[in-house]
């Protein structure tokens, strides 16, 4: 079995600024936005021009690269002391991901190895490029191994887009997916649109047609009828935030999806490597619930579709507690009904 594509990149650096993706135009139009400050950075990741917890990762990473070298610029001779004011924009762009802070804490390590009078250019952009390729690396490993937990020609279903798009590349649920199909171990896949930002209709079925992945597309309400009809083995979708015990923050609707599969039987499997999880949340119920604006709900493509003075609320994620994952799938290992005890088994 053949893909079509060995790798969609939506993140790039190249003669000296970041380039992204716009994830709002997929899957019509395939444009780039040039970014070459934070502040620019941290807008791409609040108006989703780049989505997904490891490809924000990535992004915020080189979003410390232009911070510290517009400081540099600036202040020379301070610009350490003056780094932390210059980040702040981008650890507030959301809140969920804490691939975002992970990334940002792990540039700043080898910011503070810097002397003061240190240009950091060189020496940041190369730690941000070994984060790159770092999270590609790792979505391979961690493709392979769930695809390891596959049976033979199974058929799955995925909510939101945790593909080659919400990562450096290749992708973490759709890496175990893409992996799994060159294996002969799937044979299908339902995607769920993923209201309200769409991301399986417009992006997850976009990467699975490039690829020549056999999919359908179904309303996110259709899950049920789906797995009742007994058509479904997996359920596989990636992770934003994973807590010490293995609840798990993901895309919203994930939580629904997870007590439907308990009732009928479906497993369900996280993949999502080692830095989606945040060691210091015992669990779940500490994990920040991003709300974005309501209008995302009343709205669709800037054009009402309910009444203009109804009152929305649009919470961003959900948490799926640990009790209803079969499988949290990492380039570290896998664990199998995960439990605090277990997961410990990750930390490094």
């Amino acid at each position: 079995m053949a893909i079509k594509n060995d790798m969609i990149e939506p993140i790039v650096w190249r003669e000296n600024s970041l380039f992204l993706l716009d994830q709002r135009k997929l899957p019509h139009y395939q444009e780039w936005i040039e970014l070459n400050d934070a502040s620019a950075v941290a807008e791409a990741i609040r108006t989703m021009v780049v989505r997904g917890a490891p490809a924000i990762g990535v992004t915020a990473a080189y979003g410390f690269v232009l911070a510290a070298r517009q400081v540099w610029r600036q202040e020379a001779a301070n610009w350490k002391a003056a780094m932390p004011a210059a980040l702040e924009i981008l650890l507030n762009s959301r809140p969920t991901a804490v691939n975002l802070f992970w990334a940002v804490m792990h540039m700043q390590t080898i910011c503070d190895g810097l002397s003061d009078d240190q240009c950091p250019d060189n020496t940041l952009l190369e730690a941000a490029k070994n984060l790159h390729r770092q999270d590609v690396e790792a979505n391979k490993k961690l493709g392979k191994l769930g695809a390891d937990l596959l049976g033979h020609q199974s058929t799955v279903l995925t909510h939101c887009n945790a593909g080659a798009l919400a990562t450096a590349g290749f992708g973490t649920a759709l890496g175990v997916i893409r992996q799994g199909y060159l294996e002969g171990k799937i044979k299908h896949v339902y995607v769920d649109e993923t209201r309200p930002w769409m991301q399986g209709s417009r992006l997850t079925a976009w990467e699975l047609l490039e690829e020549g992945i056999p999919m359908t597309l179904q309303s996110d309400s259709a899950a049920g009828l789906l797995m009742a009809s007994a058509k479904v083995d997996w359920i596989i979708v990636g992770a934003d935030r994973i807590a010490a015990n293995g609840d798990t923050a993901n895309k919203i609707g994930t939580y629904s999806l997870a007590i439907l599969a308990k009732y009928h039987g479906v497993k369900v499997m996280i993949a999502a490597p080692v830095s989606t999880i945040d060691w210091e949340l015992a669990d779940g119920k500490d994990i920040p619930i991003e709300h974005r604006d309501s209008s995302e709900v009343t709205h669709f493509n800037q054009q009402a579709i309910a009444p203009h003075d109804v009152q929305a609320v649009n919470p961003a994620f959900d948490v799926t507690p640990a009790k209803l994952i079969d499988a949290i799938v990492t380039e570290a290992g896998v664990i199998l009904s995960p439990t605090a005890e277990k997961m410990l088994k990750l930390k490094q």
